[in-house]
């Protein structure tokens, strides 16, 4: 006999990938911000850059997971 896991419902394992998207985000600002100041730039290039790479990463991410969660319901 074999057991299945009991699976959490879906909406449960997708609001995680929200806060996880959110802390990426946040901790690409904070880095970016943080090389502004120290390469001493008036602009804001490295936080954009910094906030641009965290959502690709965050999308990336969020799309590995949602193909994971498909796979273990399909």
């Amino acid at each position: 006999m074999s057991k299945k896991k009991k699976q959490l419902p879906k909406f449960v394992r997708l609001s995680g990938l929200a806060f996880q998207m959110g802390i990426t985000i946040y901790l690409g600002a904070y880095v970016g911000k943080k090389l502004d100041a120290y390469a001493g730039y008036s602009g804001k290039t490295f936080t954009l850059i910094g906030i641009l790479f965290a959502f690709c990463v965050s999308m990336y991410s969020l799309l590995l997971q949602l193909k994971k969660i498909n796979d273990q319901d399909g």
